[in-house]
């Protein structure tokens, strides 16, 4: 199992020792770095300038939103992106959730999965460059219909007709939609002990997927975790409870939080419901303190070097193809070393 690092999104401002991580992943030889957006800092600009300074390192978006971008946009910097990094770009994208969809883009969310294939279609066929794009479908049409379009083709030919493109997905019909028509999964919250059910949801994708895609036997499966270092399991897991109190509680709209609904899933309802009530209260550090260790560990690593190398075996026994690490800029360093022991 490969090692990769999450640069996330940013808070107020870009995060402290971003650039330097960013560099470092590059030297300790990890297997990608990503980028995240929602409605503050995009994904693609620090990935580029900060990518700048790599030379190894896959460089992906987890995720570029749909919602921003046209599919041929998104075409387009994917493309640009593969050329200036010289062929290490991943396109990873996702539908987000209502509250930003509808509420920042101002455009409608229903129908997720069906915007996705449509969207990936274009994506696939600006890349492939075989002919102009042309797509009559629900959400996207090319070229306008009744306008003065014509169907195109990119006037750049892409370093990689077959650039690979992940989905971002937590429910179950997502899961297997990435394996259906994807190259690889970025799950949220994955844990390690549902392996089995994911694998059966991939398969699922799989046995629907397109003899021109690449086979199952290259799908990657990328999943993000928060790994905090520390004294010991309580210590470190504290670090990491505001966070998942955030994602529980403050996340999404008041009625649909797919991060809650995927903890949920794992058996964590009533602890999802105490969170929820806290954050509702404006109580945040009630809300924090409201997570329990069981469920931190359950999707996350936290502890001592020698913990986070037990922890991590469960990991590499799971369909994880890469353990993309969430941790602070600063602490990449000692983390990964802990990590490789």
């Amino acid at each position: 199992m490969r090692l990769g690092y999450s640069v996330g999104y940013w808070s107020a401002g870009p995060p402290p020792g971003a650039a330097e991580a960013v560099r470092l992943a590059d030297e300790l030889g990890l297997d990608s770095v990503w980028t995240a957006e929602a409605y503050g800092s995009d994904a693609l600009t620090p990935l580029a300038w900060w990518g700048a300074s790599t030379r190894h390192v896959r460089l992906g978006t987890a995720v570029a939103q749909m919602a921003a971008r046209t599919p041929t946009a998104t075409a387009m910097a994917a493309l640009t992106l593969d050329h200036l990094s010289g062929g290490r770009f991943v396109l990873g994208l996702g539908a987000s959730g209502p509250q930003v969809v509808e509420g920042w883009y101002g455009q409608p969310y229903p129908r997720p999965l069906e915007r996705t294939r449509e969207y990936v279609d274009v994506v696939r066929q600006v890349l492939r460059r075989d002919a102009p794009v042309h797509l009559d479908g629900r959400h996207y049409r090319l070229p306008y219909p009744g306008g003065q379009g014509k169907a195109l083709r990119p006037t750049v030919h892409p370093l990689r007709p077959d650039l690979p493109v992940h989905l971002a997905a937590q429910g179950p019909r997502n899961t297997a939609l990435a394996a259906e028509i994807a190259d690889g999964w970025l799950p949220t919250f994955f844990a390690p002990r549902t392996s089995d059910a994911a694998a059966e949801l991939l398969a699922e994708g799989f046995a629907r997927r397109s003899a021109h895609l690449a086979p199952p036997a290259a799908f990657e499966i990328c999943a993000g975790a928060p790994v905090a270092l520390g004294s010991d399991v309580e210590a470190a897991a504290d670090t990491l409870r505001p966070m998942f109190a955030l994602y529980i509680g403050g996340m999404g709209s008041s009625t649909a939080n797919f991060h809650r609904a995927a903890l949920e899933r794992l058996g964590h309802e009533a602890a999802c419901a105490e969170v929820s009530r806290r954050w509702a209260a404006g109580d945040r550090a009630g809300a924090a303190a409201a997570v329990p260790t069981d469920l931190v560990l359950d999707v996350a690593l936290a502890g001592s070097p020698a913990q986070l190398r037990e922890q991590l075996g469960a990991w590499e026994r799971s369909v994880v193809t890469t353990l993309v690490i969430q941790t602070d800029a600063r602490a990449l360093g000692p983390v990964v070393a802990a990590l490789r022991g």
